[in-house]
């Protein structure tokens, strides 16, 4: 493989440790790493030298918690359209979100190895991608978007599901085995109720401890960890005790708790933004506060879940 070389020069540097903006330094780039820094001009003379005109260089960023190929805010709808379909929007998404200067994506549901290997092999302009394929839902669970009426199957082998049923002990650790066969590098499980679900309202517990213990072994005998959807006190305690790593949104965690999943050594990914933004452009968005309309489309994946 031929090194790419460049050197960025006549600019801003982001300096992430001071939280400051240096000039006069220089960076010398190889392949797809930062290789030097330096107050000096760089001796690379294969390097080419783009110079960028007093702009701001700065780390990529990362969205620890997003879901690409949620095209649509009705999620059983999405589930239902064409895979090519959902494979075509979600490149138009990342490449956007590529754009706005975002490196690595860490896709919480619904993307898959394909989309990671069309992305590896520069197929399409997009972020790096951490995936784990389908999220894990009991029935009538945060995973599971049919209404009540509705018993068929899910769409699970769709690229728009976001997610999968599995119930009972043996379901989960098979399912949590087969995510990681098709290239998941975490597990994501549905442990609390939420606003994009029909049947499961904020309070309700999901999964019995029985089936999270379960998947966290399935996962850290691969060497992998599991994350949890979210949002109670109780919720976001019980997932700790049972081994989660990963607490996604928790808005409602009390200090105490907090204290607990620290020591525990997990880590919470607060989303934060996604409230702001539907605060701010939901309503742009035709949003109603319950239930969502139906075919909305979104122009980025903004409405995390």
């Amino acid at each position: 493989m031929m090194m790419t070389r460049y050197v960025f020069f006549g600019g801003k540097l982001l300096d992430v440790d001071a939280g400051t903006l240096r000039e006069g330094l220089e960076l010398l780039v190889e392949n797809d790493r930062i290789a030097q820094v330096s107050e000096g001009r760089i001796d690379a003379p294969d390097a080419e030298r783009i110079d960028l005109g007093g702009r701001t260089l700065m780390p990529g960023l990362v969205d620890a918690h997003v879901h690409v190929v949620a095209t649509l805010v009705n999620l059983a709808e999405n589930a239902a359209l064409p895979s090519s379909v959902i494979a075509l929007r979600s490149a138009g998404i990342m490449r956007k979100m590529l754009m706005r200067g975002f490196t690595t994506l860490r896709d919480l549901a619904g993307a898959d190895l394909g989309l990671q290997m069309a992305i590896n092999e520069g197929e399409i302009d997009a972020p790096r991608l951490v995936i784990c394929g389908k999220a894990l839902s009991q029935t009538v669970g945060h995973g599971d978007y049919r209404a009540r009426y509705d018993n068929r199957p899910l769409h699970q082998a769709s690229l728009g599901s976001l997610g999968r049923i599995a119930d009972g002990v043996d379901e989960v650790r098979r399912a949590t085995r087969e995510e990681i066969k098709n290239g998941a590098q975490f597990i994501k499980i549905m442990a609390n109720g939420g606003v994009a679900s029909p049947n499961d309202p904020i309070h309700v517990l999901q999964y019995s401890r029985e089936e999270i213990i379960a998947i966290v072994e399935e996962a850290e005998n691969y060497g992998l960890y599991v994350a949890a959807h979210t949002y109670s006190d109780a919720s976001i305690r019980r997932a700790v005790e049972c081994g989660v790593k990963s607490l996604e949104h928790c808005n409602l965690i009390t200090p105490e708790t907090a204290r607990l999943a620290a020591e525990a050594g997990a880590i919470a990914c607060p989303t934060l933004v996604a409230y702001e933004g539907l605060a701010l452009e939901g309503a742009n968005f035709g949003l109603n506060p319950d239930p969502p309309p139906r075919s909305i489309r979104f122009a980025s994946p903004v409405w995390n879940r």
